[in-house]
């Protein structure tokens, strides 16, 4: 198994009005609504930060595959890259973490 964990910060504002909280909704279904659409996707866990602490992040990703050969394929899908060009508009930070088990 192969796992893939990512932590964001996002803008308190986006050019298009929408709010830090508005954006992390859309993340958090956008990244869910990846299950059963990308082969070997075994668990997408989105969680969004409740205590607001100055250490905190504002989306946690946790995603499970696989392989890491299914994760590879995940990274290039369709469904992630459409992801992947929603979160460039909305996130100051990306820090990630991938680890087999």
């Amino acid at each position: 198994m192969f796992v893939h964990i990512v932590l964001f910060r996002l803008h308190e504002r986006t050019a298009d009005g929408k709010t830090k909280h508005e954006n992390a909704l859309e993340l958090k279904r956008r990244f869910e609504a990846m299950s059963g659409l990308v082969p070997g996707l075994l668990r997408c866990d989105v969680g969004i930060d409740v205590l607001h602490g100055t250490e905190s992040v504002d989306i946690a990703l946790y995603t499970e595959f696989e392989s890491r050969a299914a994760y590879e394929a995940y990274a290039i899908h369709q469904a992630h890259q459409e992801v992947v060009g929603f979160l460039k508009n909305v996130r100051t930070e990306r820090r990630a973490i991938d680890y087999e088990l």
